[in-house]
């Protein structure tokens, strides 16, 4: 009888043990923790991108880095915060010595004949980082005489589409003496494990579902052929779509528009990794795509451009 309890305790014990290891081999996304649009903006980090004729202001993180050392406090206890908790993190300053090293890159992608998509520092600073989710913070300080507390916003964006997939605010208690750090940290820990636990729930979809990107397929003037061309008997539009239904996760995404100019592809789940285990963007997967309408029987020249990490474009006809 002992000697059933004492193998039976053991297979408990095993099991335990290969669960834990499991879990903690787990993967989790990658962070990168960035002031506020809204932050940038009331302190005057600003910059404006001229968009193909059209100024856009977007935040200007190397200025803020540099020159505010609140800002320096608040993003590496947030870092350190969510490190404690097994968060893989890129650091900022650290892109942004990546992308100055990347001079030679230019503001515009364009074809051999002048053709191109406009690209703004900050889809720069998303291919150059890699991390699958934007960590936004906004804080304030509020002072009643000696007493202070900080009230904090924390927004978790999919860095491929920029969508909101995890939130929290809220208010610290009011302290006397204490430095930005402690309070911030006062103020957000009774809220970080229920943000990690949104940023995990939308890891686990991506593990399941694929991550979401968005393919445009266009074509130059100068190409005399159209989306409707037929090869053996059918479309070419058709074919692409074949093409993502099969190596789509589950075959999804969703066919937005569609002429014999161009197709808009959005809602596009790709794998979240390769067979060797690297980090897939929308460029590593549309280059699948790319290589299929070089060969036979289409042969069509074409460029394959990015902007940011989450979104492709394949024009046909040149390269």
């Amino acid at each position: 009888m002992k000697k059933i309890i004492s193998k039976t305790n053991f297979l408990i014990l095993l099991l335990l043990c290969s669960t834990s290891i499991v879990f903690s081999q787990a993967k989790k996304p990658t962070l990168m923790v960035v002031p506020s649009d809204a932050w940038c903006i009331e302190k005057g980090y600003v910059m404006e991108f001229d968009n193909q004729g059209t100024l856009v202001t977007l935040p200007d993180y190397k200025r803020a880095f540099q020159e505010n050392t609140d800002l320096l406090l608040v993003v590496a206890k947030l870092g350190e915060l969510m490190a404690e908790r097994g968060f893989p993190l890129e650091t900022m300053e650290g892109a942004l010595k990546t992308l100055a090293s990347e001079s030679a890159e230019d503001a515009m992608l364009t074809s051999k004949t002048g053709a191109g998509i406009s690209e703004n520092p900050i889809d720069k600073l998303k291919k150059t980082a890699k991390a699958d989710i934007w960590m936004q913070v906004t804080w304030t300080i509020n002072q009643v005489g000696p007493k202070k507390s900080i009230t904090f916003i924390l927004q978790g964006l999919d860095a491929y589409t920029d969508k909101q997939i995890a939130g929290a605010s809220g208010t610290g208690n009011e302290l006397i003496g204490a430095t930005l750090p402690v309070m911030l940290q006062t103020a957000v820990l009774s809220h970080i494990d229920n943000f990690n636990v949104q940023l995990m729930t939308h890891f686990d979809d991506m593990f399941r579902n694929g991550r979401e990107i968005v393919i445009r397929i266009k074509k130059f003037d100068s190409w005399d052929g159209d989306l409707e061309k037929e090869f053996d008997g059918k479309e070419l539009n058709g074919y692409i779509e074949e093409w993502l239904t099969k190596n789509c996760v589950q075959g999804r995404f969703s066919t937005t528009d569609s002429t014999e100019n161009m197709m808009l592809f959005k809602q596009v789940r790709i794998p979240l990794y390769n067979e060797a285990g690297v980090a897939i963007d929308a460029k590593g997967f549309c280059k699948g795509l790319q290589s299929y309408l070089k060969k036979a029987p289409f042969m069509i020249t074409n460029k394959l451009m990015m902007k940011g990490l989450g979104q492709a474009s394949i024009v046909l006809g040149e390269k």
